[in-house]
């Protein structure tokens, strides 16, 4: 497990982050406050505060997630 955190400041961030996250199998989930969901999701990420950083926690083995954080190095605060 890896913890990050992330900004998204615009439509096309959502779905960039959420289409780079979609090529791995490893399941990702994003933290806002009290909010949990699920980071490949294009409508559980609009559902969260986006002008503050989000945590992303992502579940897969050391090699996705380092692929994945390279994938979406943009997002990464």
């Amino acid at each position: 497990m890896k913890k990050v955190q992330i900004q998204l400041s615009a439509i096309k961030d959502v779905q960039d982050f959420t289409r780079a996250l979609t090529a791995y199998p490893a399941d990702a989930d994003l933290e806002s406050g009290r909010y949990l969901v699920d980071a490949k999701s294009i409508m559980g990420i609009f559902s969260l505060d986006l002008q503050a950083p989000i945590t992303l926690t992502l579940h897969g083995t050391d090699e996705q997630n380092e692929a994945i954080l390279n994938a979406i190095k943009p997002f990464v605060k």
